[in-house]
């Protein structure tokens, strides 16, 4: 994912927030997850292995993609939040538009 793109996914992700249509917080998202409600997940990269193995699991089970490249850091700061590892997004309309970044962030390094 390049520099652009990721700037404009967390862009996406504070207005996602504003609009109430994404949930943070591990417990939160895997009832979003169970709920068939998550369009997809974003885990920070530099969560514990634990963690990062358990939403990798989760969401291969429920057909949800989900992206480690963001950091804790950079979550937070888009959300306005103190701390935040683990986000989903739950409106069609932002996922398209966030995968869309992410693709096109992917077209460009490869």
């Amino acid at each position: 994912m390049n520099n652009e793109n990721k700037k404009k996914i967390l862009s996406l992700l504070g207005l996602a927030h504003r609009a109430r249509k994404i949930i943070t917080g591990e417990e939160a998202v895997l009832e979003t997850l169970r709920a068939n409600q998550a369009k997809l997940v974003f885990v920070a990269g530099d969560a514990s292995e634990k963690t990062l193995d358990n939403f990798n699991r989760k969401c291969f089970f429920y057909h949800v993609p989900v992206c480690f490249e963001l950091q804790s850091d950079e979550l937070a700061q888009a959300l306005g939040k103190a701390l935040c590892k683990i986000v989903a997004v739950t409106d069609q309309g932002f996922f398209q538009s966030i995968q869309e970044k992410l693709n096109g962030g992917e077209e460009n390094e490869g």
